[in-house]
């Protein structure tokens, strides 16, 4: 029981430190940028994610894990190992997912320049 609240402290706590540390450093780059005379627009230039461009990565992944879920099904039908079969399909076919979001996602941001 203590080791596992420890280990739920320990974690969290090394999120926390991360994070923190990271927004305080950012926060100490940008005041000393901003005091040597750097524009405020610098901070502004990263490409903005729309939530619509996160749906269809989120969608076109459960697609492609079902169908990695089918096709690993088949291949144990097929006399594959269990194992083998569904988590080799489930990351191929999960990877071709996430690549064709990729690219539509790319012309979708062609389309709109």
């Amino acid at each position: 029981m203590a080791e596992t609240i420890l280990v739920t402290l320990i974690i969290f706590s090394s999120i926390f430190g991360i994070i923190f540390t990271f927004l305080t450093t950012r926060n100490k780059e940008r005041l000393a940028l901003i005091e040597n005379g750097a524009d405020a627009k610098l901070f502004n230039s990263g490409k903005k994610y729309s939530f619509g461009q996160f749906i269809l990565n989120i969608a076109l992944l459960a697609v492609g894990v079902g169908t990695g879920v089918l096709v690993g099904a088949m291949f144990e039908n097929a006399g594959l190992e269990e194992g083998v079969a569904f988590s080799s399909c489930i990351f191929i076919f999960g990877g071709i997912g996430l690549m064709v979001s990729f690219f539509l996602n790319r012309k979708l941001d062609k389309e709109d320049h």
